[in-house]
């Protein structure tokens, strides 16, 4: 018989822990949606001493752009090298490059039929708009030279996510070529790469509070007003934002990758979420990398190497709205626009979108070029900016989401394709 009696009794948990047990039993996704409300309340019931806690929401974005040069450089080496033969990595890279260029298209088309449907800048009072400079779009010779870095640690520390995803491309097809002796560079970069992930999860448990702030701020200077001052062009996004998303990219799932939408959507949560509440495809990208691999099941092999990419060349929402832009912009100057301009706009629109810079407010800086190819010059095109970038924030929030949702979609089709997908663990979707 077994004397119980000197058995010290189990230590109930403290209060503390209570509450930390409580917290983290909650899928990440929805404590980042209960910030989002909060921080929408908050703002709106604060005002624009909301600006208070904007600190907060600062720190969380550069803790994610702290991460992601070297993630990206990481991941996509790692990547590379798991691949373990150079013509896969060229199947899967046209594979890719392929589906990003014809979503973008379907994205344009999108954002110029619904432009041309609502004529958002028709009677657009633009007497008082203060003008906003932009900087000198870069030539297409300039966007491909920046792809070769001069100075791979250069590139890296100024985060110039092509030239890093092509250094990283380069070291990965090494350790492929030395073969036996490239196999502890090969263990290195698997070894740095979880690592980086790791970092990647400790990050998130503070998004919550990150997104919070940065809601909060946006909705205390703006105010829900911000959606009744450009209602027409807020409308066109939304409306484009939401048919991309579940229409273009949910054809891409199950159409093309043969699986149910529902495990996408709802394993896809965190990225959608983190992408609204940022406005940057950059700084969702550790997210997509974190959803693609545990909620998916996406191998690495892919998601290291379709995301990256994705995030600094996938950006529908970007091309959509710089193609509404375009024609808002003709339609507030009274430029016709013949069918052969709407064209030129849709070729030129789908590839400065791929260069856009994947930052708050990127598409911006991409306008002028799409502009120009039509007639309208700097100083037009610098009034149109002063108009929008006082509601570019939320407008940016939106066409975030099809960003995000894109580099997700076509990752999970290449993966299919490619038989790197545990199709169980898809299906389960599992929330985090």
């Amino acid at each position: 018989m077994t004397d119980t009696a000197d058995t010290p009794a189990p230590k109930r948990p403290g209060p503390f822990s209570r509450i930390a047990a409580l917290w983290f039993g909650v899928p990440l996704w929805q404590r980042i949606l209960v910030g989002l409300v909060l921080g929408a309340i908050t703002g709106y019931l604060w005002g624009e001493g909301a600006t208070a806690i904007k600190w907060i929401g600062d720190l969380f974005v550069r803790l994610i752009r702290m991460i992601v040069a070297p993630l990206v450089f990481m991941i996509i080496a790692s990547g590379v090298a798991q691949l373990g033969d150079a013509r896969r990595l060229g199947s899967i890279g046209v594979k890719t490059i392929g589906m990003y260029v014809l979503t973008t298209l379907v994205a344009v088309t999108i954002g110029l039929t619904l432009a041309t449907l609502f004529a958002p800048g028709v009677g657009a009072d633009l007497a008082n708009v203060a003008p906003q400079a932009v900087a000198a779009p870069k030539s297409p010779s300039e966007l491909f030279l920046g792809i070769v870095p001069l100075n791979p640690i250069k590139a890296l520390a100024e985060g110039e996510t092509l030239a890093i995803i092509f250094f990283a491309i380069v070291i990965g097809a090494a350790v492929i070529a030395a073969g036996e002796a490239g196999q502890p560079v090969a263990k290195l970069l698997a070894s740095g790469s979880e690592v980086m992930l790791r970092v990647v999860d400790f990050v998130m448990q503070v998004a919550p509070f990150g997104v919070f702030a940065l809601i909060a701020v946006v909705m205390g200077t703006n105010g829900p007003a911000t959606f009744i001052n450009v209602f027409q062009l807020a409308i066109c996004v939304l409306i484009g934002a939401l048919i991309q998303t579940f229409v273009t990219h949910a054809t891409v799932v199950r159409v093309l990758a043969w699986l149910p939408l529902v495990p996408f959507y709802r394993g896809v949560a965190d990225a959608i979420v983190v992408g609204f509440s940022t406005s940057s495809s950059s700084a969702t990208l550790p997210v997509a990398i974190r959803v693609a691999e545990e909620n998916l099941g996406i191998k690495p092999s892919i998601s290291s190497t379709v995301l990256p990419l994705g995030a600094t060349i996938g950006m529908d929402g970007t091309a959509m709205y710089v193609a509404m832009l375009t024609l808002f912009a003709a339609q507030a100057f009274g430029v016709d626009l013949t069918l052969a301009d709407y064209l030129l706009v849709a070729v030129t629109t789908t590839i400065v979108a791929m260069g856009a810079a994947p930052v708050p407010s990127g598409s911006l800086f991409v306008l002028a070029t799409v502009l120009s190819a039509i007639g309208i010059g700097p100083e037009q095109t610098a009034i149109i900016v002063g108009f929008i970038l006082p509601f570019d924030r939320i407008l940016d929030m939106i066409r975030t989401v099809p960003n995000v949702t894109c580099d997700l979609s076509i990752a999970t089709a290449v993966a299919r394709w490619e038989k790197e997908i545990d199709v169980a663990e898809y299906r389960s979707a599992k929330d985090v």
